[in-house]
């Protein structure tokens, strides 16, 4: 049984009118992708809504028009929601599925809220028939606490079989509890090693995992460890009766791992009978990669995009092309930005060795020392060098037509010494001609070089007070006469006879620690932040 035309109308919930129409031949698993807020637990509301003016499922009871009605009208009725399948029309199904007993089989549903914290079960009790529908969520705002029910449900299970086939308990469990963990080993490393013991107080699932000494309660699971269980058990206990069954996953990733996803999603599938269909909302990664890859085939998605005007406009919604286009919309969503979590917002290259070392590590002086420097409050921005000044400029538009086309947001600026003429000099004038004349993204500093901000007397006051050094001032006003002009690149030790330190040291680690003592209060730091941000 699939659906195949979904159609809410009359200003349902979150929807001027919404249509979902997968076509003629509709897929296993169908999937609602969009942001937060966009409406994809309200589509399956929709359904539930219809289908609950029968029968209900669940234990929660129904809502009214304020939960379902956009407009709060009283007479809101489920007559609003069409369902289509690919069978006939809702009527005609429920009541050929009443011949057998089954009529609340035809949606099967989970809430995104499940509550399944404390499993600890004390005195038997009847169970109603599972086919019957009658616990856990009404709607996908309710607390769906199947856990203890679905417990309930595997004991009587396991003793039935037990007793029916006069088996060994070892034997029973082996078949019983097996089947289960074959499901639960394939997402967790994790096994049931029994089913506890009601009448002995110890009604609660027990595992053993490999690294553990001895057995433990299910209590004791990680809350996504628990999700998992509570989902596939559910779904394991649904095979028989379920066998024909519209099955409605709200979020089912929810709290889980991005790396358990996948397994959980294809043991859904396998879990879920073959003539069954799935409806899945999602923005996760883990079913998203597993869509797009292993069930590729069997799948439609749906996409529910930001800028549709869903609540003021009539909107049809066709399954998504499977293009590397509309794949990369989809992802966006997942991954919410985290493209500019992973790749900063600018990068900015700048002179120095340019082969980096292992593992990627940047050995560029000027680059470190930039990144020292402006690590804290551009934290968005990383410092790249890329060789000498001619190569500066063929590398970085290499990465300019590269790098923008994947990351749309990215800022890729070229930062040179302003001993930039081969040795010649120059001055703040060439400096600005050169600045008018090249694109906006070029940035040269208004000092010689990098060690004409390093080797200020700012910087080295500081780095001596706080190292309890002195600093000969005299001596250094001897010798450095044009702190923006003179060259400096040579003079480490010159400048670390003025700091009062005697023994050797590297003129590279010496310039990088001093990096680390320039401050947002400094004047050079502002002068910095100018020629580097601001153009200045």
């Amino acid at each position: 049984m699939r659906i195949k035309k979904l159609k809410l109308k009359n200003g349902y919930k979150r929807f001027f009118e919404l249509t979902i129409d997968l076509g003629e031949t509709p897929k296993r698993i169908i999937a609602l992708v969009g942001p937060n807020g966009c409406g994809k637990s309200s589509v399956l509301d929709g359904m539930l809504f219809h289908n609950n003016a029968y029968g209900a499922i669940g234990n929660k009871g129904g809502k009214d028009h304020q939960y379902h009605s956009m407009n709060q009208a009283p007479n809101f009725g489920y007559q609003n929601i069409e369902i289509e399948f690919s069978e006939g029309h809702y009527q005609s199904i429920r009541q050929e599925k009443q011949l057998e007993g089954k009529e609340n089989t035809i949606f099967s549903f989970r809430s995104p809220y499940r509550y399944n914290n404390n499993l600890k079960v004390n005195q038997s009790q009847a169970t109603s028939e599972i086919r019957l529908n009658q616990y856990g969520a009404s709607s996908a705002s309710d607390i769906d606490d199947k856990m203890e029910e679905n417990y309930r449900r595997l004991y009587i299970k396991f003793n039935r079989y037990l007793h029916q086939t006069d088996c060994k308990p070892s034997e029973a469990k082996l078949k019983i509890i097996g089947d289960l963990n074959s499901c639960i080993s394939k997402c967790l490393d994790i096994n049931i090693s029994s089913i506890g013991d009601i009448e002995a107080s110890q009604g609660t699932l027990y595992f053993t995992k490999d690294d553990h000494p001895s057995e433990f309660e299910f209590n004791v699971l990680s809350s996504g460890e628990k999700e998992v269980v509570d989902i596939l058990l559910d779904l394991y206990l649904r095979q028989d009766e379920y066998s024909d069954t519209i099955f409605l996953l709200d979020e089912p990733d929810l709290h889980i791992n991005t790396s358990i996803q996948k397994n959980l999603l294809l043991e859904i599938d396998r879990l879920v009978g073959d003539n069954c269909q799935i409806w899945i909302t999602t923005h996760s990664i883990g079913f998203l990669r597993t869509l797009q890859e292993e069930l590729k085939e069997n799948c439609q998605v749906i996409q529910f995009k930001g800028e549709y005007k869903l609540a003021s406009e009539p909107y049809t919604l066709t399954p998504m092309r499977g293009s590397k286009a509309s794949w990369k919309d989809i992802f966006s969503i997942a991954l919410d930005d985290l493209a500019n979590l992973v790749c900063p917002k600018n990068i900015i290259y700048c002179e120095g060795r340019d082969n980096p070392g292992n593992g990627g590590v940047e050995r560029g002086l000027d680059a470190n020392v930039f990144n020292n420097i402006f690590s804290d409050k551009y934290h968005d921005t990383l410092f790249v060098s890329s060789g000498g000044n001619t190569e500066l400029d063929q590398r970085s538009d290499i990465a300019i037509a590269i790098l923008s086309k994947v990351f749309s947001d990215l800022n890729v600026f070229i930062l040179k010494d302003r001993d930039m003429a081969s040795g010649r000099d120059t001055n703040e004038n060439d400096r600005q001609i050169y600045l008018q004349n090249n694109p906006n993204n070029h940035r040269v500093l208004k000092r010689w070089e990098i060690e004409n901000y390093l080797y200020d007397k700012e910087v080295l006051k500081n780095y001596c007070g706080k190292n309890g050094l002195d600093f000969s001032e005299s001596s250094y006003d001897q010798f450095v006469t044009d702190i923006t002009n003179q060259n400096l690149k040579d003079a480490t030790g010159r400048i670390k006879n003025f700091c009062s330190i005697t023994g050797s040291i590297n003129a590279e680690s010496f310039k990088l620690t001093l990096s680390e003592y320039i401050s947002e209060d400094m004047a050079i730091y502002q002068e910095l932040v100018s020629c580097v941000f601001k153009n200045g």
